[in-house]
This record gives structure tokens, C-alpha cells and sequence, in this order.
């Protein structure tokens, strides 16, 4: 049976799962009225890490905006009109987006076939034996790695809406430095002879209300993107902050145990490298997103218009600056512990490591680090100082 017609049938969470993989970058409609043809291509045969295989992309993004075009023309009817009209606008949308970046398109149809693919075949073993004893550490891996897919899809979309704002902003600018013109136009008709003046100034008035009017309607139509954008990048913030609370609450923490139960002759704690791979997946996606913030803060300094965006922006900002220093603060971590009970005069090595040093660049301007061994009366007091001192700023 085809996905698509099985996905149809989920319910409850893995319905609302499986319709939040659509949107703007890929509208639903697409997926139904194409669903034969999309399931029927070779994604799978496309490497999204390299480059040269982004001709067979374009081939499959012009391949899709044809059937697309297809599907568009054969409907007939009322209804058909309309459909007709939306397939039509899908087929523009796409094209628009993707032409330059096909491989995203690509990358964008397998995560939603995988992830269908993944909640049609839960839904059908939920109630299998098999089902259920399914490894609890890879079932807990799997959903890591699905939410830092869904955090790439996020903060792409947010990139294209940016690009998008910014090319409407600039074209608003330039009609702004229009009316500016007609204005100074205007204004030296007063130089000129009466009849010069009677001949010239009704068709700038006209120029100049038409002008007018459409830097009104545009203002309105860029709050709504600035507005639009920033609660994108709120959903995308609530995620990456989840994200972090199971890989540094949870994961990491769990990490810690294992390493102290090694230290007293357990097995060994492993699993760093993977730990240390979503920490720097992590700062990647977070200084992207707040590399994206700023630009929008920036676009607006450059064209203020009144509204709440103001507000979000800087909410924005304090989200995301304490998310990375949440980050940066809880993945300093001692990699080898010195041995649990020590004698004196001996000597003996222990290892620190900064488990996002990498992405942050700071091999660049490396830190010096000092580490003293403390009594667990001053560890005490040092963590009741740490809860109570408010959290320092992350500067550039």
C-alpha cells in the first residue's frame, strides 16, 4: 500500500506529527495530488553531500514542477478553477524556492518520506510484540536525530523568509527614495512660471498619491513578514532549548554517572564522541539562528516601522544568548578524572574538554584553563554560589 494513503489514516500525535512536516517549503497539496509520482522517484539515490550531483536534482525539482503543471491543467470544473489556480501557485512557489538550491528539495521530500515511513510503521506495530521491544537507546537516538532534522528544516525555512524580507525591504527603500524625488520636484515647481507649474504639477501629485499608497500597503505587508519570521524563529528556539535540555540535562548527565561508576570499577562510561556531536550540532544551529536574528534586528534599525517587533526582537535575543550560554557553561566537562582516592606526593593526569570548542572556533584564540582540586565542603558552597549568582551575559 502506498505511504501516503496510510499516512492519511494516523491519528492523534502521529497525525499532527506527520502534518507539521508541510508548509511553505512544501505545501501539503503538493504531497496528495502528486503522491504516486513522489514516492515513485529515487531520492535515496541522490548524495545531499555532494555537490556534483546537484544536476540530477534540478532535473527532479523541474521533473516535480511539470507534473505539478500537469496535474494543474487537467482540472476542469468549478472546483477545478481553483485547483487549478493553487496547483499553478505551488508549481511558481517551488520553483522559486529550490531552483537554486536543489539538493534542499531533495533533502526536504526524503526527511518527509522517512519520517511518514517511521510514524505508518509505529502506528502498525504499536500494539506487536515485535514493537515493543524495540532498543530503548536507539528509539532515544532516532528521536535526537529527528529533532536536530526538523531543527535544519526550521532554520532554513526562516533563512529563505529573511532573504525574502530583505529583498522586499530594499525594493520598499528605493520606492521610498522615489517618493522623496517627486517630493523635491514638487516643491521647485514653486521656481517655476505659472503655466510650467499648472502643466507639471497634476501629474506629479498623481505620481506621488500612487507612490504613497503603495508604501503604505507594503509597510503593512512587511510588519506582517518581520511579525511572521519572528514567531518562526520563537518555535524554533522553544525546539532548539528542548533539544538541549535532553542532551545536557539528560544525556549528559547520564554520561557523568557512568564515569563516576567507572572510577569506581564499573564498566566504561564511552559514548563522548556522540555526545560531543549533537553538543556541536547544537552551537551550529543555535549561532545560525542567532546570526539570523540579528539580521532581522538590523533590517529593522534600517527601516523602523511602529509595532511589537521591537519587543520580539529583543526577546529574541535574550532567549537565544541564554541558550548558548546554558550551552557553552554545561559542555566544560573533565573528560579524565584524576583517580577517586588519591595519596599524597603522587602525581597523576586528568583532562578537560569543551565539547562544542570546534564549532565556537576556539583552537583560534585558544583559553588558558586552570584546574584546582577543591574539598567537598568548598564544592558545596562553590554550587550554592553558582544558584544564586545571576548568569553572565555571553559577549561577542
Amino acid at each position: 500500500m502506498a505511504v501516503w494513503i496510510q499516512a492519511q489514516q494516523l491519528q492523534g500525535d502521529a497525525l499532527h506529527q506527520m502534518q507539521s512536516l508541510y508548509g511553505q517549503h512544501f505545501p501539503i497539496e503538493v504531497r496528495h495530488y502528486l503522491s504516486q509520482w513522489i514516492e515513485g522517484q529515487l531520492w535515496d539515490a541522490i548524495d545531499l553531500e555532494n555537490p556534483q550531483e546537484e544536476l540530477k536534482a534540478k532535473r527532479l525539482l523541474d521533473s516535480l514542477i511539470q507534473e505539478l503543471q500537469k496535474k494543474a491543467e487537467h482540472q476542469v470544473g468549478e472546483d477545478g478553477f481553483l485547483l487549478k489556480i493553487k496547483l499553478g501557485h505551488y508549481a511558481s512557489q517551488l520553483k522559486s524556492t529550490y531552483d537554486r538550491c536543489p539538493l534542499e528539495l531533495v533533502r526536504c521530500i526524503k526527511h518527509i518520506l522517512y519520517t511518514e515511513q517511521r510514524l505508518v510503521r509505529e502506528a502498525t506495530n504499536s500494539s506487536s510484540p515485535v514493537g515493543s521491544l524495540m532498543d530503548s537507546m536507539s528509539q532515544k537516538y532516532h528521536q535526537i536525530n529527528q529533532a536536530f532534522e526538523e531543527l535544519r528544516v526550521l532554520t532554513q525555512d526562516t533563512e529563505n523568509d529573511l532573504r525574502k524580507l530583505q529583498h522586499n525591504q530594499e525594493y520598499f527603500i528605493i520606492q521610498y527614495q522615489e517618493s522623496l524625488r517627486i517630493q523635491a520636484q514638487l516643491s521647485s515647481l514653486a521656481t517655476l512660471p505659472p503655466a510650467d507649474r499648472q502643466l507639471r504639477e497634476p501629474s506629479l501629485l498623481s505620481k506621488r498619491a500612487t507612490v504613497e499608497a503603495w508604501l503604505t500597503r507594503e509597510a503593512n505587508t512587511l510588519q506582517k513578514y518581520r511579525l511572521g519570521l519572528a514567531e518562526k524563529h520563537q518555535k524554533t528556539l522553544a525546539l532548539l532549548r528542548k533539544q538541549q535540555t535532553v542532551i545536557l540535562d539528560d544525556e549528559l548527565i547520564q554520561w557523568k554517572r557512568r564515569q563516576q561508576l567507572a572510577g569506581n570499577g564499573g564498566p566504561p562510561e564511552g559514548g563522548l564522541d556522540i555526545l560531543q556531536s549533537w553538543c556541536e550540532k547544537l552551537a551550529e544551529t543555535i549561532w545560525q539562528n542567532r546570526q539570523q536574528i540579528r539580521r532581522a534586528e538590523h533590517l529593522r534599525q534600517q527601516l523602523p516601522i511602529p509595532g511589537p517587533i521591537e519587543e520580539l526582537l529583543t526577546e529574541l535575543n535574550s532567549t537565544i544568548t541564554d541558550i548558548i550560554s546554558t550551552l557553552v557553561t554545561s559542555t566544560f566537562i573533565i573528560e579524565k578524572q584524576p583517580p577517586q582516592v588519591l595519596k599524597t606526593q603522587t602525581k597523576f593526569a586528568a583532562t578537560v574538554r569543551l565539547l562544542v570548542g570546534g564549532k565556537l572556533n576556539v583552537h583560534m584564540n585558544p583559553p588558558q584553563v586552570k584546574a584546582t582540586i577543591i574539598s567537598e565542603q568548598q564544592a558545596k558552597a562553590l554550587l550554592k554560589n553558582e544558584n544564586t549568582r545571576k548568569r553572565k551575559v555571553i559577549q561577542d
